[in-house]
């Protein structure tokens, strides 16, 4: 009898915990505030000598209506600024280092507020891979 308690007390606390963070700012993106850009590439130098890719994959949570409307149109200059930010921080890489990811995501950030104008759009990275 006390399991089943526990187990209800369990699912209560969880519930609670989902709607609490679903109310405060640190809400997951949804479909409708998500814009999706393209891979991103920079060359990189490997450990023996010869060149590598760098692959980056981005998107843009937009919560605002306005700015995500800008940020769809504006898909192409964001594609052009991480481009540019890449491929600055793969060539400030060591031949061999692993990529620090909180520098780079830094540099994109930077990078969506400089061309939407103002802040308000987060950036998501998905899979950061160096070949």
């Amino acid at each position: 009898m006390e399991r089943r308690a526990l187990l209800g007390l369990a699912v209560v606390a969880t519930a609670a915990s989902t709607s609490a963070r679903a109310s405060s700012g640190g809400a997951a993106p949804s479909a409708d505030t998500y814009v999706r850009l393209p891979v991103i590439t920079a060359s990189i130098l490997q450990a023996n000598g010869r060149r590598g890719v760098l692959t980056i994959e981005t998107g843009v949570d937009v919560p605002d209506a306005a700015l995500r409307t800008r940020a769809q149109q504006s898909a192409p200059r964001l594609r052009a600024a991480y481009n540019t930010a890449a491929q600055r921080f793969a060539n400030g890489l060591r031949p061999g280092v692993v990529p620090d990811i909180d520098q780079l995501s830094v540099a994109l950030q930077a990078a969506t507020n400089a061309t939407l104008g103002r802040a308000g759009a987060r950036l998501l990275l998905g899979t950061v891979m160096a070949v």
